[in-house]
């Protein structure tokens, strides 16, 4: 069993198993190796107070912020879970690899093509005990304080398993550890719905601030109201998870991170390649008891361009591993740090029985959007999201009546336009599409050059059509 004072870090995300001993020699060496943990809200913006969003209060989270750096354009590379969850467990591009189509993969032994791991592979080998989080509590607790498990990956794991536990009480004895908690308060369904019972004060419908592309309206203040609710009760584990890093003695050698899968469960947001689908909150604390690398200040606002994919990149860089050849995330963190990113590209293919593909670039200031299927409506049928989001039949029955505004109207159009840009910072929510505006003509035309490269560079596999007995309705 290995020595209870490693080095640790944690990164806190806001989306099995038995137990081994990893047997390395306990060397002064394999004792100055951090802990890595990673907690992960799942469809998770950044709806924070410490981000500015109104009738929220998150009060372990923006503590990690005054503690430590909130990254500002930190994004996930797919807008759903799936997808995104692939390619952050491997630092790659998902339409790389070939697992671009949501629940895609489930039944045809599809594994990872060669040279390609998770990242829990990579770490074993450097002597790491790794853990998926369910059992936080224990029954002390009842349900409320635990962990999803989520694997939610689009290939066939192969042999054993990816993590070695399910337990926390497992991590303070082997060290060092790569553990990660998944947190669904986010996400829609039971603990979506239950939120605002697990916290004390709830967001107030009338005082929330609505994106403009929303129509005014009890409903949409309500549903909106909910989700803020739900940040909340996700802050409330996430203190949880702090608290016991405190009790286990690991607080003054553990570095936190915390971020979401990617955005959020609303109408535009999640499986939309927008910042509401792929912006994301990323907050790192580094302990006091390891010297921070350059790029970390306490209370720093940063906002370098940081893709999900950068995330295993800079895990295994932080435990000692170097980076493998043709990983596309980059390392942001330490000696080792690639040069900053300039872009960040993400993509939407098949989601559920909903077939689009759409690719996007973001650089610090513009998002570019390629629509490959502007026929195709942007409310096409989705069961799931018909069935989870009250938006969606409150948008449809007011424009039935003539009696939803401009701006939420155009997601009821029939069609979309091929290409869209956006100014985010006069525009941060996305709502004037610049694209055919001729003083944007240069900045249309780089974006799109950049795109297309990197669609040929990373060998994008959404290029090829998904068989069509692939494309059987999935939900979720």
């Amino acid at each position: 069993m290995h020595s209870s004072i490693m080095l640790s870090v944690v990164w806190v995300f806001a989306s099995g198993c038995g137990t081994i001993d990893v047997a390395v020699d306990a060397s002064s060496e394999l004792k100055a190796k951090p802990n890595i943990l990673w907690i992960i809200a799942e469809d998770f913006g950044p709806e924070l107070s410490c981000y500015g969003t109104k009738q929220v209060w998150t009060p372990n989270i923006d503590g990690l912020a005054r503690d430590g750096v909130r990254y500002t354009r930190a994004f996930t590379v797919t807008p759903v879970c799936s997808t995104s969850r692939s390619a952050f467990m491997t630092g790659m591009y998902a339409t790389t690899i070939g697992v671009h189509n949501h629940r895609s993969h489930r039944k045809d032994g599809y594994t990872l093509p060669k040279g390609v791991k998770v990242i829990t592979d990579r770490l074993r080998k450097a002597g790491y005990f790794t853990a998926n989080v369910r059992n936080l509590a224990g029954k002390a607790k009842g349900g409320f304080y635990r962990g999803t498990g989520k694997t939610d990956w689009n290939f066939r794991y192969g042999a054993g398993k990816p993590f070695d536990s399910a337990k926390w009480a497992d991590l303070k004895g082997h060290q060092p550890f790569y553990a990660q908690i998944n947190f669904s308060e986010t996400h829609r369904g039971a603990a979506w719905n239950n939120a605002h019972k697990n916290i004390e004060k709830t967001a107030d419908p009338s005082k929330v601030e609505l994106p403009p592309y929303y129509p005014d309206h009890p409903t949409a203040r309500k549903d909106w109201a909910q989700y803020l609710n739900t940040a909340m009760a996700l802050d409330k584990k996430v203190g949880y998870v702090l608290k016991k890093l405190e009790e286990d003695g690991l607080a003054d050698n553990t570095i936190v991170m915390f971020f979401g899968d990617h955005g959020r469960a609303m109408v535009r947001g999640k499986q939309w390649c927008y910042d509401s689908g792929l912006h994301v909150p990323l907050v790192i604390r580094w302990p006091k008891g390891m010297k921070a690398p350059k790029q970390i200040e306490k209370g720093k606002v940063d906002g370098r361009i940081i893709a999900s994919i950068d995330l295993a990149a800079t895990t295994l860089a932080l435990a000692g591993v170097d980076k493998p050849q043709g990983m596309e995330g980059r390392v942001f963190l330490g000696d080792a740090a690639d040069s900053d990113r300039r872009y960040v590209f993400g993509t939407r293919d098949r989601c559920d029985e909903t077939v689009f593909r759409i690719r996007t670039v973001r650089d610090a200031r513009y998002r570019y959007i390629r629509n490959f299927m502007p026929e195709r409506p942007f409310l096409q049928i989705n069961r799931y999201k018909e069935r989870q989001y009250p938006m969606i039949k409150l948008m449809r029955e007011l424009h039935a009546k003539g009696e939803l505004a401009p701006l939420p109207s155009v997601l009821l159009a029939k069609k979309r336009p091929k290409e869209e840009l956006y100014d985010i910072d006069v525009d941060p929510w996305e709502t004037k599409n610049l694209a055919a505006a001729p003083e944007h003509a240069k900045t249309v035309a780089r974006l799109r050059t950049t795109l297309e490269n990197w669609i040929e560079s990373s060998k994008d596999q959404g290029r090829t059509p998904e068989k069509e007995r692939a494309k059987r309705r999935r939900r979720r």
